[in-house]
């Protein structure tokens, strides 16, 4: 089968080697790729914001599979023209990815079905914000309610802070914020994680748990980023836990989504946060994570075709089986990220399948080749994924391999996973 992967980040890399693994893949195509995908997958140009572009391609392509990567593509309704045409899709609808794309929509959503989150309030002037703020107190969160790529959400110690944070949102004054309303939210405390489901309209699967770390500073300082890093372990999470995040947060979502006639189907990304009072829903994406899916595609057992194919045609649930121990990602970023950068360096020392042990794959985030020569074209570049028996080992794994590699201005953290190590 020809599987076509559109998007063109760390997470459709991580796609495309697990698909490329698949005995019953002939071909992975990616649009738009980047350079390291090149390597993996034929790349084809594509706009993921434009529809027209995305089911043009398809309807040349013909692939047996099309799976949508990222959230902008699934934003603007590429699954409901693919699916028009008769073509089979991996991802949710556009009415069903406000999941993601609305965080008012997901926290009413919520609400209704009796799914715990944080107390909240969605503001459309500041003069509702101040209303709002009155209620809530500080600290507090405000939240972007559109798409703003992880960088929407700022964590305000002040009620002054939050107020001015909220008006600038609005304003349209953040650069990549785009927000006609905003999200008061009661501030949360705890360790947070990124729990994965894929779901064919009626029933969840768990596919993994993750810890993502989306601070640029290390000890989670500085503002927030796309993802500098994430690891997933055995125990992560307890057995118990997983199974009460299956049953109370991703089928109760995927049970009132059909309820409501709006079907889920695809990736349901809870971000959850371990307060307590008990496990709180803080949002969710209607795709994998972006560094957490490097993580899990390298621990992912199983044939990840089965399990897209499941989530499209429905039938006997797949088996989802992952390799015992752990797994970690870290981000090699450019100097300025998240704020501006420059890109067109030439990186060095990273070779299509950096394979240290057996256990370690360089997944590319933002490159590109030019003239023959691999340089950086985004603000994460790479992401240096390994796995190992516990934890610590696989840390090591990608420090080392990670050290090979260089770019003018590179920079990472250098503490994923400090809380789960720092005994």
């Amino acid at each position: 089968m020809k599987v076509l992967v559109i998007g063109g980040g760390g997470r459709e890399h991580a796609l495309c080697w697990a698909l490329k693994r698949s005995k019953r893949v002939s071909e992975v195509v990616c649009a738009p790729g980047n350079g390291g995908i090149s390597y993996v997958a034929r790349c084809e140009a594509v706009h993921v914001a434009s529809v027209a572009e995305m089911v043009a391609l398809v309807e040349r392509e013909q692939p047996g599979m099309t799976v949508v990567g990222p959230e902008v593509p699934l934003a603007v309704g590429v699954v409901d023209a693919l699916e028009a045409k008769g073509f089979k899709v991996f991802g949710p609808t556009q009415a069903a990815a406000q999941l993601e794309s609305s965080k008012g929509f997901a926290k009413d959503f919520m609400a209704r079905q009796g799914i715990p989150t944080a107390a909240y309030a969605v503001c459309g002037t500041p003069e509702e914000v101040a209303a709002a703020l009155a209620k809530m107190g500080a600290p507090v969160v405000v939240k972007a309610d559109g798409l703003a790529a992880g960088k929407g959400v700022v964590i305000c110690e002040t009620v002054e802070q939050a107020q001015a944070e909220a008006d600038a949102m609005l304003a349209g004054r953040v650069p990549g914020v785009q927000a006609d309303r905003v999200v008061v939210e009661e501030f949360m405390e705890g360790p947070e994680v990124s729990f994965f489901a894929v779901s064919d309209g009626k029933q969840a699967v768990t596919v993994g748990v993750a810890q993502d770390h989306k601070r640029v500073g290390e000890g989670d300082t500085g503002p927030n980023t796309g993802g500098m890093g994430a690891y997933s372990t055995d125990t992560l999470i307890s057995g118990e836990m997983r199974e009460w995040l299956l049953k109370n947060v991703a089928q109760r979502t995927v049970d009132g989504m059909a309820r409501e006639g709006v079907p889920f189907k695809g990736v349901l990304f809870c971000g959850i946060m371990l307060t307590s009072a008990g496990p709180k829903v803080l949002e969710f994406n209607t795709r994998f994570g972006d560094p957490e899916t490097q993580a899990l595609m390298l621990r992912l057992r199983s044939d990840v075709l089965d399990l897209i194919e499941w989530s499209v045609d429905g039938g006997a649930i797949p088996k989802v089986e992952m390799k015992p121990g752990a797994s970690v990602c870290v981000i090699a970023a450019s100097a300025g990220y998240p704020g501006s950068y420059e890109s067109g360096f030439p990186i060095t020392g990273a070779t299509t399948f950096a394979d240290w042990e057996g256990s370690v794959e360089l997944f590319h985030s933002g490159s590109a080749v030019r003239d023959g020569q691999l340089v950086t074209a985004g603000g994460r570049v790479l992401g240096m994924t390994a796995t190992g028996p516990d934890l610590k080992e696989a840390l090591g794994r990608a420090y080392t391999s990670l050290a090979q590699v260089s770019f003018e201005g590179m920079q990472f953290r250098r503490d994923i996973g400090w809380r789960a190590t720092a005994d």
